[in-house]
This record gives structure tokens, sequence and C-alpha cells, in this order.
């Protein structure tokens, strides 16, 4: 018997422009009493806003037990389903926000790590960085003022800034396979459009011979149509592969179908 998901009423407690496309939301109030994070630094939760029926997923920034405060840091497009309300004065609205879920899995005897993203990566790439020890570096594509966001990465990060074309398509899978990759064995983890994604998931598993545990990869967003994939959990449909005897790219075929 299926059990659904467990999912929580919070009201917007502030909201606060970090740079001209991303905001944040911190969410409290009592509904947040029996919210618990993961622990896992990617860890992303739904959000169900005020006027619509369906919830979009974003990184958990940070969360505060004891304060019972909830940090979304929401990129704000043209249009969207929260995107609109999020431009808006939301202060004081109530929302529901489900209970969260994460993937980052970096092995335990790594030596580095590298986190390369989009905008929507940022929240995730900060808190990666943030609660990791070993070398990192980030490669981030954004659309903003760099001054704005120079900021949001832990200082002590060493990170390429990467102009987004003004286009407005991506070009992360392009920067990906000119890196130079440190010595010894680490930990890619990446994330921003869906097909950009795959581009470099292939990438690893082609020419680089990544096996899936060195690395994770996620399509946050969708170039066609502007919508988030659905959230996927990408560890068993990983192990089920392995068990039915798949290999790594046909795994993540079937990752990427589930997200639909």
């Amino acid at each position: 018997m299926s059990t659904r998901a467990a999912t929580y009423e919070a009201e917007v407690l502030s909201r606060t422009p970090l740079s001209e496309h991303l905001v944040r939301l911190v969410l409290g109030g009592p509904g947040l009493a029996d919210f618990t994070s993961t622990g896992v630094p990617d860890e992303w939760v739904g959000l169900l806003v005020p006027g619509q029926f369906q919830s979009r997923y974003y990184t958990v920034r940070s969360w505060d037990p004891v304060a019972g405060a909830l940090v979304l840091d929401v990129v704000v497009h043209d249009v969207g389903l929260v995107t609109e309300w999020a431009k808006g004065d939301c202060v004081g609205d109530v929302v529901v926000v489900s209970a969260p879920k994460g993937s980052f899995a970096m092995p335990a005897d790594a030596a580095w790590l590298m986190l390369v993203g989009d905008l929507t990566a940022l929240p995730a790439m900060a808190r990666i960085a943030e609660v990791t020890g070993v070398p990192t570096r980030a490669w981030a594509e954004v659309p903003d003022d760099v001054v704005a966001l120079a900021g949001y990465l832990p200082g002590r990060l060493e990170v390429d800034w990467l102009e987004q074309p003004g286009d407005g398509v991506s070009r992360l899978a392009d920067v990906v396979t000119d890196l130079v990759w440190p010595e010894g064995d680490g930990y890619f983890w990446m994330a921003g459009e869906s097909a950009q994604m795959r581009a470099i998931r292939k990438h690893l598993m082609r020419e680089r011979g990544l096996p899936g545990t060195a690395y994770d990869v996620m399509g946050y967003w969708r170039e066609t149509t502007g919508r988030q994939p659905r959230a996927v959990d990408p560890g068993p449909v990983y192990r089920a592969g392995k068990r039915a005897g798949k290999s790594d790219e046909e795994i993540w075929a079937d990752y990427d179908e589930a997200r639909g």
C-alpha cells in the first residue's frame, strides 16, 4: 500500500531579492513544527503556492529547526507557476511544502569535488560547498550581474562565473567537455537544463568512463517548456537498474523517462 508523502503548511515570513532573478523566501509558522531535514545538502521540497494546483521543486537553502525557519531561494523567470507569485508581495501568504528529498552522495574517500550549474543550481551549490571539506571548484552560468551574486557562494570556493548566452539557452555541456579534471578520484555534481544534463551524462559515461557513484547530474528544468521535470529520487532508479543488470546509460535513460 502506498503512503502519501507528508506535507506542511507554512507562512511566508519574508521576501528578499538577492539579484534580478533570485528571490529569497523565508517560511515559518507552526505548520513546520514536524518538518525534518534529510541533511543531504542538495535536498529539495515541492512548493505549492496560493491559486495553483501543481507544485514546483526548490532546493532547501537552509533549515533552522530551532527558529522553525525554512529558506528557499527561488529563481524568477518571465512566466511560471511560482514566478508570478514570487515576483509580488507574497509575505503573509500560506504555502504548502512537501517532505524533503536529496540525492547528493559523495563517496567518503573522494579527494575533490566539482560543482557545475546554472542559476537554478546555485542554492544547492552554495549549501554543498558549505558542508563539504574537500577541495572544491565551481562553474556557475548566470544571467545576472555577477557583482550581485559574488557573495552568494562561500568565499573559500574557487568559482568560474560564466555569462549565460543572450538567447537564454544554456551552454554548460560545452563547458564541461572542456574541463581539466583533477588527479585521483572525486565527485562531480551538476544541475541545470535537462537536455544539457543528458548530454553531460553521456560524456561522463562514454568519454570519461565514470561509474554512476562518481557523479550526480540533475535536470532541474526544460528549455522547450520552461517547466520543471517531476522530482524523482535517482537512488531507487539506480539500484533497481543495477539489480536488473542495466548499464549506467540505460539507468539514466529510465530516470529521465520517470521525470517526464
